[in-house]
């Protein structure tokens, strides 16, 4: 209920009301994409800041370890179980899509720590950049396989073996541009160059940017939700008439996702902090820089599957419920 009552949440549903009435309330585009840009350059620095005061110990290595792990397992996975009610490149999209991460669910996720007082290390802004690319790198792949499979005459299984890269994508789109976008988005550059520039500044820096990392943040957030919860209610009607099996994926697979997590937290003794934003990376679905890349990489699959699903379930049901469920379940197994 606090989370409920929390400014930010509460601006997200009133977005979220206002687009189902289908009221003419919209944020233009070029303020949602600074908004979004200001978010992830002030969860860079303040990363930056954390992990100059922390240095570079055993417990950031061992948490960026199992951020790569669960980068590759997710997608993996999830391929796996969408094949049963999937063609091959949409079950890829879609896995690609929850094997990625949602910056905005971190950060509101940072910011439920903050605003309880639980500590937490810089250095997970560093996995969440580490987690955006493996999947689409996968997905990719599996697509390229696919394709060569059925050009051959060979039937498509549902499995995930003999993941070999064959060396172009869709449409003539060469894998090693696929790795140039994934590694190179101007977001995920973004956060890295911030988290840089607070690390090299430290204290100094942190004093001098307080007013923007600080008190700007908050509100910020706040709008930017908004305009979250009216791209989740206009997304919603997407999912009508998918099968009651892969809404229910979009509901209980982050579940799966964090217990991964959670168990891959446990296993390598990582702080009950660290281990609520691990849960929370594994549970998100991408809905900006996965889909911008599929739609190229695999214009096959279908849109309205990966992005409706993720944007239009996942996405709410992790900022209302799933942030504060996880943060719980990881400080009382691991606190």
């Amino acid at each position: 209920m606090n989370n409920l009552l929390d400014p930010a949440i509460l601006f997200f549903l009133f977005g979220a009301f206002a687009g189902l009435v289908k009221s003419n309330l919209e944020i233009p585009a070029p303020i949602s994409r600074f908004l979004s840009l200001y978010l992830l350059m002030a969860l860079g620095l303040k990363g930056g800041f954390a992990l100059a005061a922390s240095g570079f110990t055993l417990e950031v290595v061992r948490s960026l370890g199992a951020a790569v792990t669960l980068a590759a397992l997710v997608p993996l996975l999830g391929y796996a179980v969408l094949r049963r009610w999937l063609s091959g490149l949409d079950a890829a999209a879609v896995a690609a899509t929850y094997g990625s991460v949602s910056a905005v669910t971190f950060i509101t996720a940072v910011q439920t720590l903050d605003h309880q007082g639980l500590p937490y290390g810089g250095h997970m802004a560093a996995a969440m950049a580490l987690m955006e690319s493996p999947a689409i790198i996968l997905a990719v792949v599996m697509a390229n396989t696919l394709r060569q499979r059925a050009a051959g005459g060979v039937p498509v299984g549902g499995g995930v073996a003999a993941l070999t890269a064959p060396g172009r994508g869709a449409a003539g789109l060469p894998l090693g541009k696929v790795f140039h976008e994934s590694f190179t988005d101007g977001a995920q550059l973004l956060l890295l160059g911030a988290m840089v520039v607070g690390f090299v500044t430290g204290d100094t820096g942190q004093a001098a940017m307080k007013p923007f990392t600080g008190d700007l943040f908050k509100g910020m957030l706040a709008f930017f939700l908004l305009d979250m919860g009216l791209l989740a209610a206009r997304n919603l009607p997407k999912v009508k008439g998918q099968s009651p099996w892969l809404v229910a994926y979009g509901v209980v697979g982050p579940l799966v996702h964090a217990g991964l997590a959670l168990g891959l937290s446990w296993a390598a003794g990582i702080a009950a902090g660290d281990a609520a934003l691990l849960m929370v990376l594994a549970a998100s679905a991408s809905y900006i820089a996965v889909p911008a890349v599929l739609r190229h990489a695999i214009p096959e699959a279908n849109p309205s599957l990966y992005f409706g699903l993720s944007l239009g379930v996942t996405f709410p049901l992790n900022i209302l419920f799933g942030i504060p469920l996880y943060i719980g379940v990881a400080h009382a197994v691991l606190a």
